[in-house]
C-alpha cells in the first residue's frame, strides 16, 4: 500500500472523498463548459474548487479564466447570461446608452433612465456579464466593450452582444448545454469502468486458498493458506468450480482425498466436509483470487447493466414500497467518503468501480426535474419554449429555493446518519 492508503481511516476518507468529487464534478461542470465553447458563447471563468479566491490565469486567446480556489473541493464553471429569470427591459438602452456616451457610472444611468441606484448597478452588472462593459480601473465609472456600428440600432447592438451569451441562444442549445454535464457523467462512467473491466479484470477466484477458517473441516485437516488444490475427492481440480461443484453433491461428515500442492510438496489430507445451511457442503476455506481481463463487448455489457441498477435505485426513491430501504442504503458525502477510502485500499478496480458508480449517480440524479438541478432548469427551459413566456425572476428563484431546501434536507439527514454510522459507532 502506498502511504496515503495508511492514513487513519478519518484522513483517508477525508483525502480520497476531496479527490473523488473534485474529479466527478470538474467532468460535470467541464461538459457544460465544452459545450459552451463549441457554441461560441462566452465563458468567463473555470475554476478547480468552491468560489473562492485562489490562484487564476486568463487566457488572452479565449478570455476564459481558469485556475484552483483555496476550497479545491468540487469545481465551477460560470458562462455569461446565465443568470435567472427574465432579461431586465432596460438592458438595451443602457447599453445603448453606454455605447453612446463612452463612460458612465451607475448614478448617471439610474439618472438617464430615471431608476433606483441598485436597478442601474444590476444593468450595469448584466452588460459586464454579458461581455459588453467593464469596469474602468480606480473609478467608479463602466467602459463598453462593444462598438456600435453605423446605422445600428439599439436593439440590433443589443442582438448583437447577445449572439455570444447563452440567454440568447435557442432552446436547443441552452439545453444542449445543461444536458452535457450529465452526459459527461455518465459517458466517463462507462469509459471507465469498461477499461478498468478490460484492462484489470474482475477478481475471479482460483485454487490457491486464500484463507483456512479456525476449527473448520479444512484446518482441522491440516489445510493451510497458500495451499495449491490439485485433487479432491479423486478428480483433477483445474478451476474453483470443480471444488464448488464437488461440495454440492459431497456427503456431510464423509472424509475425502484432497491433493495440495505446498511449495515444492504434494500431500494429500483427509477433509470430512461439514452440512452448509440450504444443501451442499463446505471446507471452511477462501479461494485466492487473481483479475481476469474481459472481453471488450463483455466489458460494455456489464458497464450499461450497472447503469440500469443505479437507474433503478434512484427511482426507487420515489417508490412508496421502497423508500425506506432505498434510504437506509443511501450515503452522503462523509459515507461516501468512507467508501471511497475503503475501495482506495481494496485496489484499482474496486476504486474505479466506485468512481463510475458516483460518475453515473451524479449525473443520473441530475437529470431529475427538481430545480436547482440541471433536469430542473432543463424542465424550465423547455416550459418556457412550450408557453412562449419566461419564467419570472421570483418565481424561479422561490422554487429553486424550494428544491434546494429539499434537497439539503435529504442531505443533511444522510450525513447525520452516516457520522453515526461510520465515526460514532464506527
Amino acid at each position: 500500500m502506498t502511504p496515503i492508503t495508511n492514513l487513519p481511516s478519518g484522513g483517508a476518507a477525508i483525502f480520497w472523498g476531496v479527490i473523488t468529487f473534485s474529479l466527478l464534478i470538474v467532468l460535470h461542470e467541464g461538459g457544460h463548459f465544452l459545450a459552451a465553447r463549441a457554441f461560441g458563447i462566452k465563458v468567463h471563468e473555470f475554476m478547480l474548487g468552491l468560489p473562492a479566491p485562489g490562484l487564476r490565469w486568463k487566457s488572452r486567446r479565449s478570455g476564459v479564466t481558469y485556475g484552483v480556489t483555496m476550497l479545491p473541493l468540487g469545481g465551477y464553471v460560470r458562462i455569461a447570461g446565465m443568470e435567472p429569470g427574465r432579461e431586465d427591459e432596460l438592458v438595451e438602452p443602457a447599453l445603448g446608452m453606454l455605447a453612446a456616451r463612452g463612460r458612465l457610472d451607475a448614478a448617471d444611468l439610474a439618472s438617464a433612465l430615471g431608476i433606483a441606484r441598485e436597478r442601474a448597478n444590476a444593468l450595469l452588472a448584466t452588460l459586464e456579464d454579458y461581455g459588453a462593459a467593464e469596469q474602468v480601473p480606480d473609478s467608479m465609472q463602466w467602459a463598453p466593450l462593444v462598438v456600435r456600428a453605423a446605422g445600428e440600432h439599439d436593439a440590433a447592438l443589443l442582438a448583437r452582444v447577445r449572439t455570444t451569451v447563452y440567454r440568447g441562444q435557442p432552446t436547443w442549445k441552452r439545453v444542449t448545454i445543461l444536458a452535457m454535464g450529465v452526459l459527461v457523467n455518465i459517458v466517463s462512467a462507462l469509459v471507465i469502468l469498461t477499461l478498468a473491466l478490460t484492462l484489470i479484470g474482475i477478481p475471479t477466484p482460483i485454487t490457491r486458498i486464500a484463507a483456512v477458517a479456525a476449527g473448520s473441516p479444512a484446518a482441522n485437516a491440516g489445510v493451510q493458506p497458500g495451499d495449491t488444490v490439485t485433487s479432491f475427492a479423486g478428480a483433477k481440480v483445474s478451476a474453483w468450480e470443480d471444488i464448488r461443484a464437488a461440495l454440492r453433491t459431497a456427503k456431510a461428515g464423509v472424509p475425502v482425498d484432497v491433493i495440495v500442492l505446498r511449495g515444492a510438496a504434494t500431500l494429500t489430507l483427509k477433509v470430512a466436509p461439514t452440512a452448509k445451511t440450504g444443501g451442499g457442503t463446505f471446507l471452511g476455506v477462501t479461494a485466492g483470487t487473481r483479475n481476469v481481463p474481459m472481453p471488450l463487448l463483455g466489458a460494455v455489457q456489464q458497464s450499461f447493466t450497472m447503469t440500469g441498477l443505479v437507474v433503478v435505485a434512484i427511482f426507487n426513491f420515489f417508490n412508496p414500497a421502497t423508500f425506506t430501504t432505498s434510504l437506509q442504503n443511501a450515503r452522503s458525502v462523509v459515507g461516501i467518503s468512507y467508501e471511497v477510502a475503503n475501495a482506495v485500499q481494496e485496489g484499482p478496480l474496486a476504486y474505479a468501480w466506485m468512481v463510475s458508480l458516483l460518475s453515473l449517480s451524479l449525473g443520473l440524479m441530475n437529470v431529475l426535474p427538481i430545480p436547482p438541478l440541471d433536469g430542473g432548469k432543463i424542465a424550465v427551459e423547455i416550459g418556457e419554449r412550450i408557453f412562449g413566456r419566461r419564467v419570472p425572476r421570483k418565481l424561479s428563484l422561490a422554487v429553486s429555493a424550494a428544491g434546494t431546501l429539499l434537497l439539503f434536507s435529504l442531505i443533511f439527514y444522510l450525513m447525520y446518519a452516516d457520522v453515526v454510522r461510520y465515526i460514532i459507532k464506527g
